[in-house]
């Protein structure tokens, strides 16, 4: 089974533990799961429960890596480099096996107009589009926040975009942006997981602003969850209630892809 999922939102809203609680589920139930750290600000391994100290390193700051894929080495010439550069052995070289889980720590460009018009950019690109195009496993990607990877086509070829949005008029624009850009590209499901609900009203608030997509699951605010981020615990034995609630979310999202 190579199902693709891209999970992405404004930061801070919860995206990354969508995507840690989501590959442990899908890895419990016996697939080949590889989750991908495709953001500028590196914790999904922090929510599988890795210390910051030992959270393996971004391939992305990986100078001397890059610099050998792309040719644009110390001996290179001028200032051109490998639009598509040589990724397909880095998966299996760079992945940290944890909770049954494949984790890729991917990393993002992080200075503003770098784009993907580089050799940071064209590595990034590489690696995203060989996942999610060439491999067969179950592959998660936790996005950068916003929508500079939607601008950039990177995740052209999944089978869904998951949106997760927090009440808030940033959170809910962002989700906006991410879904038109998602069906521009293609992306056949678009859905969202409203999250850090603390009353009701909220609820109906967001639904009405994002009419056009279905809604996986609404989820409430847990000081649970808040807490196992700051003592950089494993989100999915710290609140039980979040994980049957993210299990329901992703069989209703698969039962979606499925059907159609």
């Amino acid at each position: 089974m190579g199902l693709k999922i891209a999970i992405s939102g404004k930061g801070g809203v919860g995206k990354t533990t969508v995507c840690a609680v989501w590959a442990q589920l899908l890895a419990e139930e016996g697939f080949d799961v590889l989750a991908i750290d495709a953001d500028s600000n590196t914790n999904l391994a922090s929510a599988f429960g890795i210390p910051s100290a030992q959270s393996p390193q971004p391939l992305i700051k990986m100078e001397q890596l890059i610099a050998e894929r792309t040719g644009t080495g110390k001996d290179a010439a001028g200032a051109y480099f490998r639009l598509n550069p040589k990724v397909s052995d880095l998966p299996q070289k760079y992945w940290r096996k944890v909770n049954g889980v494949k984790l890729l720590v991917l990393g993002a460009i992080e200075q503003a107009g770098a784009g993907c018009a580089c050799p940071q950019g064209a590595f990034l690109r590489a690696l995203l589009t060989h996942t999610i195009l060439q491999r067969q496993e179950v592959v998660l990607v936790d996005l950068a926040a916003g929508v500079e990877f939607m601008g950039r086509a990177s995740i052209q070829g999944v089978d869904a975009v998951v949106v997760v949005v927090e009440p808030g008029s940033r959170s809910i624009e962002t989700a906006k942006n991410i879904t038109r850009m998602a069906r521009q590209l293609g992306v056949k499901h678009v859905a969202a997981i409203v999250n850090k609900i603390t009353k009701g009203s909220q609820i109906e608030a967001i639904k009405g602003e994002l009419t056009d997509i279905t809604t996986l699951a609404n989820i409430r605010y847990s000081p649970l969850v808040q807490k196992a981020d700051l003592e950089q615990k494993n989100v999915f034995a710290a609140c039980p209630e979040l994980v049957e609630q993210l299990r329901e979310a992703k069989n209703t999202l698969m039962d979606l892809i499925s059907n159609s």
